[in-house]
């Protein structure tokens, strides 16, 4: 007679590496389309209350806002963005966005990075979702029929691990801490990022501003704005030396008035600012967020782009779950769906970065931009084009 050998039944369906907001918002649509909660498991190397500590500034879109509303994990504590004004500095052209023009609420919000978690991880404790807190991945050994995740525990050195079906990369990190994937570029710009206040704020307006040395985004905030100013290497440290009176100086001349003048000035952090994209899968295991890719932040793509990929994957992979087992079909499905949205927002970021980070101030090269915010602003379709693709993405 004839044996067979018994098909391995794994630890769970759908292993998330990342318990960040396109990690949970993943686990938690899933389990809203279907998938059991005891075959969803999350892994993350900080305990929930360092997640929910971290005061990092994030800007939604309106599109996330619904994603999130979807997962479950919404209200979050946020501002409101309901206008976007785009200029360039010391140049003709410029482009207002009004969240009137397009009947939605708001055009986006703005919030800090544990107000996102803290609902999230509210949602997944009531669903019964696990989350293995503090492990981080110490690699994975992808066989024919299972995923093993090798885990370590960063406080007690244990080591364990875990078999799954499917494994999902949403740990990204920023661009410095990350390995070379398939398409790197260092643009050579840093970010600074603080909180400001200032004596005649516009409530509920984002400001993005070119500057020669690169994009200046002010985001309405609690009291004031997130300030998120992106300059070449050199002058970063130069700013980020320089003492409140001297920077609060040079960020008003850099922005300009439209605001009044500026007055209160958190401590200052940075992080230098680089391109890292792989957006493949393999026949077990596909990434998503900042794991596929890492974006400038100009245009403040980067989060609203992974939490389309969790929207995108939590549909295919709850549509086939019968077929978990064998999901290549799936993965590969998902990334053909991502391809546009993928493709154009970052060809869109990418092309923004480089010119402002590899060409002298005033170059030719970034002429074309404030001519461009002219057309944009004049020509309605055109206007309605670039709404589109910041509130919703490439759909």
């Amino acid at each position: 007679m004839k044996s067979t050998t018994p098909a391995i039944i794994n630890d769970v369906d759908i292993a998330i590496c990342g318990a960040g907001p396109a990690g949970q918002a993943l686990a938690l649509l899933l389990h809203k389309q279907g998938i059991a909660a005891d075959r969803i498991a999350l892994f993350d190397g900080k305990t929930s209350a360092e997640a929910e500590q971290d005061a990092r500034t994030i800007a939604l879109s309106a599109g996330s806002q619904q994603i999130l509303e979807m997962a479950g994990s919404w209200p979050v504590k946020a501002t409101p963005i309901n206008e976007i004004h785009v200029s360039r500095r010391g140049h003709f052209g410029r482009s207002l966005i009004n969240a009137d023009d397009y009947a939605v609420p708001a055009l986006g919000y703005v919030a800090r990075y544990g107000d996102i978690i803290a609902p999230m991880q509210k949602e997944i404790l009531r669903v019964g979702i696990r989350i293995h807190r503090p492990l981080l991945v110490s690699g994975l050994d992808e066989a024919n029929d299972h995923v093993r995740i090798n885990l370590h525990n960063p406080v007690t050195g244990d080591h364990s691990s875990m078999s799954a079906n499917v494994v999902v990369q949403a740990e990204g990190g920023t661009f410095s801490d990350q390995s070379a994937r398939t398409r790197r570029h260092d643009y050579q710009q840093t970010a600074i990022i603080a909180h400001v206040t200032s004596d005649q704020p516009l409530p509920h307006r984002a400001f993005e501003r070119f500057t020669e040395q690169g994009p200046l985004a002010l985001l309405p905030q609690e009291n004031g704005y997130a300030l998120v100013w992106c300059v070449r290497p050199d002058v970063a440290d130069t700013l980020s030396a320089a003492d409140d009176v001297s920077f609060k100086q040079a960020l008003q001349k850099a922005f300009g008035n439209r605001i009044g003048q500026l007055q209160q000035i958190s401590a200052r952090v940075s992080y230098p600012l680089g391109l890292n994209v792989q957006t493949h899968a393999t026949a077990r295991t596909v990434s998503i967020g900042n794991a596929a890719q890492t974006l400038h932040p100009v245009a403040g793509q980067g989060l609203n782009l992974g939490l389309r990929d969790t929207f995108v994957l939590a549909r295919c992979l709850s549509r086939h779950a019968h077929q978990l087992d064998h999901p290549a079909a799936i993965l590969e499905a998902f990334i053909r769906q991502r391809q546009a949205d993928r493709g154009i927002t970052i060809h869109l970021t990418d092309t923004l970065a480089r010119v402002f980070a590899s060409t002298p101030d005033g170059s030719l090269t970034q002429s074309p931009l404030g001519l461009g915010l002219s057309v944009v602003d004049i020509c309605n379709p055109a206007r309605d084009v670039l709404a589109g693709h910041m509130m919703y993405g490439w759909r």
